[in-house]
């Protein structure tokens, strides 16, 4: 239909998005934030916002390299951050951690040593049982060293996902992303010799000269490995040359999705056909890997506490994290700001969630999920039906072919829902969140 949402507009992996927040003038205490929410199954993110390289794809909070023991310095605040985010945690009732995950970012720019005092950080001050639970962690193929992978192998990681985006060199560079197929490869031996369970490699589809043939080619190279995950990303940096060399935007722009719908369709139906399942439209799941372990975490309703100065955490009334920044300048002084800070009881940004913004953010997770949403667990939470609810939004996407024939009781977008998630994911955005994310300045 020619009213259908471009289906690239945002990658919506959080709701509210991070550019809705804004300072919290009362900076409330996290202890007064923590008291009535159940803390029985939490999700504990650590985020270490170094690079040896940044990628020309990323809009990440991190900064290449860590001068004049940065690192440390780094790890010394998240030490002091953890122990005050513990103590507002408080023991009135069970604190408990049922996931746990390390990101950036890339974790394994930190030393073998480095790595060991972030994951003490994580069970000494914050009580979390790395090994009890499952534990990701992302690296590069620069940074998967031998004596990084030993540490997290023993600290009990579950999976290890490796950002490789393409194993054609010159689709690398393209990307900003330079690397040696060899050293790819030699990275991906030392993860699978570290015995971790699980397996992940992201590939990037978009790139400016990729076509169906070396889009399969990358494919294939990452399926010899046989990892129990692959993450399919489209770019979202408009390419430098081809389609930037067409006067018109708006025809670069239709001609770049149909480029990346091509790719994407082509790149699913090759792991379908290779005993893949399908998670989400970017995960894609080995039909015979085992589970990484016990997972009761929801991120629907279940809490999450961020640790870093990129992270977030979520209570079920309030989001909130430190400043954000893309520009690099504004990234080293809100890090440098960090490392400096000696109270960490207090939130400093955020956006709060009230019941309408809970409702979206619960239907846009469980429906940008390939299992879909059961209705009845959407109604005993909020007493409402998401067709009351979200009528007109569900109903333009059942004329767009976005909803599944599902079974009785679940709410399952099609494949072409799955296919447009990043177009359908912003169409059920508030209008106050909208407006708040149209009035950013970027930083």
């Amino acid at each position: 239909m020619s009213d259908t949402p471009r289906p690239y507009r945002s990658y919506v992996y959080a709701y509210p998005h991070k550019t809705a927040y804004r300072a919290l003038p009362e900076r409330p205490g996290l202890a007064a934030l923590w008291a009535d929410e159940p803390k029985d199954a939490l999700s504990l993110y650590a985020h270490i916002p170094f690079c040896e390289v940044r990628c020309g794809f990323c809009n990440l909070f991190t900064r290449i390299g860590a001068p004049d023991e940065l690192t440390t310095r780094y790890l010394d605040a998240l030490d002091r951050q953890a122990v005050a985010v513990r103590e507002a945690l408080g023991d009135a009732s069970p604190v408990r951690f049922a996931t746990a995950a390390f990101g950036g970012g890339t974790p394994t720019f930190l030393t073998a040593a480095e790595l060991e005092r972030l994951c003490d950080i994580a069970e000494k001050r914050m009580g979390a049982d790395l090994r009890a639970v499952p534990l990701s962690v992302e690296t590069s193929p620069a940074t998967a060293t031998a004596d990084r992978l030993a540490v997290l192998a023993d600290r009990g990681a579950t999976r290890l996902s490796i950002g490789v985006q393409s194993f054609v060199e010159a689709e690398a560079r393209a990307a900003v992303r330079p690397q040696r197929r060899a050293d790819v490869e030699a990275a991906l031996g030392r993860i699978r010799d570290a015995g971790v369970p699980v397996l992940n490699i992201d590939l990037i589809y978009g790139i400016d000269g990729q076509t169906e043939r070396s889009w399969r080619f990358s494919l294939d190279a990452a399926l010899a490995w046989r990892p129990e995950e692959l993450y399919l990303y489209p770019l979202y940096v408009r390419p430098l040359t081809g389609l930037g060399r067409i006067q018109d935007p708006a025809a670069a722009d239709r001609e770049w999705d149909e480029q990346r719908l091509r790719l994407y369709r082509y790149g699913r139906d090759h792991l379908l056909a290779h005993g893949y399942e399908q998670v989400s439209m970017r995960m894609f799941r080995r039909a015979d890997a085992g589970p990484a372990g016990p997972d009761d975490y929801a991120c629907q309703t279940d809490g999450m506490i961020g640790l870093g100065c990129g992270a977030r955490s979520y209570t079920s009334d309030l989001h909130y994290s430190f400043d954000y920044a893309v520009d690099m300048r504004e990234i080293r002084s809100i890090i440098d700001a960090y490392t400096e800070t000696e109270d960490f009881s207090r939130a400093e940004v955020g956006r709060a969630v009230d019941g309408d913004e809970a409702r979206r953010r619960h239907l846009l997770q469980s429906l940008l999920q390939a299992e879909g949403m059961p209705v009845a667990g959407y109604e005993e939470r909020f007493g409402s039906s998401p067709f009351a609810d979200f009528g007109p939004e569900l109903a333009r996407f059942e004329e767009y072919g976005w909803i599944a024939d599902a079974p009785a009781g679940l709410l399952r977008l099609s494949p072409e829902g799955l296919a447009h998630s990043d177009g359908l994911g912003p169409e059920l955005f508030s209008p106050a969140v909208r407006a708040a994310m149209a009035a950013y300045e970027a930083k």
